[in-house]
């Protein structure tokens, strides 16, 4: 008996018994895999990598075909990814580049769209729609892609450019999706109507944009307001609202990709318990869905039908790469402050991943034709772009002069509690029974960002604040501050009288 007669019933034969064995040893596997990106090679394709292996043309000899399976494991870890990103971009950074990254999402993804289009019909003798069906696909950025390979290569860009790129990455996903099922939609119906596109398009934009806003405002009010027997409720809690906003606005007729993301930038902007907590757990879910999403599209991808696509593949690619995004980007750029050095590296940063690999399993879903050919084309557009342009964004940014260095030193808790450090002002403040802040907790309280509330004392025994901590007549907070201005906004919060003030 040799090895492969045991594994290939293993791997070959999916059942309920033996799914998470063999989901887990992927996931392991991936896990090993993200190890070897020290050779400068991008997580996410050694994720696709694996399920690759794992599939039917490989080793593991995976019988998987279900796009729509596929398509809905997609879109759960895209709300995902696009959650994390979004509870990570702060107001203050997105601010001088807010009307830059949005321009980018929309009119930079439909200029794209069209001039990939125009290109895919005039090479391959396709339809005009079909080649836009393809245009649209593509036409996005991949917030998965973009967030991973800056933040794992520790990449510091000067200026504004980090939270433009991001900004765009993570908002352009609902102008593709839209643009996809519209030209899926002329694809498939007979007497497609452009103005029932029309209507659909502001449907999807106004209601998503609606339903995330509203979510991401309550979510702020549930978690200030409600109180969990244990603190690890709070991250269930969280998934949930997630899966409640996408699944919510994806009923009513909305962007659900949009409601999330835009739901996230709320929340992510205000203060709520177990706020630090919660984005680092959250940022552990995206990349769990992050290896799913990638694992299960290199499950679906046959690569013996790719061979013959490669050479149209390239061709498409280095036109995307070289021409269609520089074009929509200097166009849709032209009228902001952004020299020309950043604009040609927003038009290198635009790489393709997961997101159009996804949005390729509609047109299969929809039965349109050439719908498998367009996926693995698709497939291999989206791994050229992120082979080529993912492996080099040091190495250009370092060329047009746009790299700052970045501190090698790695990050660890203790870093974070050295933080701590740079406040300059440190007291010991006694509530007293006047104070009007007893019974609230401190997130409630709506403190200066300038003040940090480290330890509270509590009948001679000491204990770590969060945001959920409820003030009591009696208590000593321990607090660190960046000056004595500080230290008197925070006795005013507390209604503290001025003569028991301290400098």
């Amino acid at each position: 008996m040799v090895l492969s007669d045991v594994t290939a019933p293993l791997f070959s034969n999916i059942t309920l018994d033996n799914i998470l064995l063999i989901g887990s040893i992927l996931l392991f596997v991936s896990l090993l895999a993200s190890k070897t990106t020290r050779f400068g090679i991008p997580t996410l394709l050694l994720f696709l990598l694996v399920g690759m292996l794992a599939g039917q043309d490989g080793p593991g000899g995976i019988v998987f075909n279900d796009p729509k399976i596929t398509k809905f494991v997609g879109a759960i870890a895209l709300s995902f990814i696009l959650f994390s990103g979004g509870l990570e971009t702060r107001k203050a950074d997105i601010k001088p580049i807010v009307w830059q990254g949005l321009t980018l999402s929309t009119l930079g993804v439909i200029l794209t769209a069209v001039v990939v289009g125009w290109f895919v019909s005039w090479v391959t003798g396709w339809s005009l729609v079909e080649g836009m069906l393809i245009g649209a696909i593509v036409s996005s950025t991949d917030a998965a892609a973009v967030f991973s390979i800056l933040r794992s290569r520790s990449i510091g860009l000067k200026g504004n450019l980090k939270p433009l790129l991001e900004l765009e990455s993570g908002s352009n996903d609902p102008m593709a999706y839209i643009l996809t099922l519209s030209f899926t939609y002329l694809l498939t119906v007979k007497d497609a109507n452009w103005i029932v596109l029309i209507a659909v398009f502001f449907k999807q934009m106004i209601l998503g944009g609606v339903v995330g806003y509203a979510a991401g405002l309550a979510m702020h009010r549930i978690f200030n307001w409600i109180r969990l027997e244990a603190e690890g409720l709070y991250p269930v809690l969280l998934i949930t609202m997630v899966l409640l906003v996408f699944s919510f606005s994806d009923f009513i007729g909305g962007n659900a990709f949009l409601a999330v993301y835009l739901s996230a930038y709320v929340l992510g902007n205000t203060d709520f318990i177990h706020k630090k907590s919660l984005t680092k757990h959250f940022d552990g879910q995206a990349w769990l869905m992050q290896i799913i999403m990638f694992i299960t599209l290199g499950l679906l991808v046959t690569p013996s039908a790719i061979m013959p696509l490669i050479g149209l593949g390239l061709l498409i690619s280095a036109f995307l790469i070289l021409i269609a995004r520089p074009l929509s980007v200097f166009i849709t750029l032209h009228f902001f402050k952004i020299n020309t050095r950043e604009k040609l590296f927003v038009s290198w940063v635009g790489l393709r991943g997961a997101v159009p690999i996804v949005l390729a399993t509609y047109p299969m879903i929809a039965s349109v034709d050439k719908s498998n050919g367009i996926f693995h084309l698709v497939f291999f557009i989206s791994v050229t772009s992120v082979l080529i342009q993912g492996t080099s964004l040091p190495l250009v940014a370092k060329w047009l002069k746009l790299s700052v260095p970045v501190s090698s030193k790695k990050k660890s808790v203790l870093d974070l509690e050295q933080a701590w450090e740079t406040k300059s002002v440190y007291k010991a403040i006694p509530v007293e029974p006047h104070f009007n802040c007893i019974g609230h907790s401190i997130v409630d309280l709506k403190l200066p960002p300038t003040i940090i509330i480290a330890l509270v004392e509590r009948r001679n025994k000491f204990f770590i604040s969060d945001g959920a901590t409820r003030l009591h007549a009696g208590d000593v907070i321990y607090v660190m501050a960046d000056d004595a201005e500080s230290i008197d906004q925070l006795t005013d919060c507390f209604n503290a009288p001025k003569e028991k003030k301290e400098s």
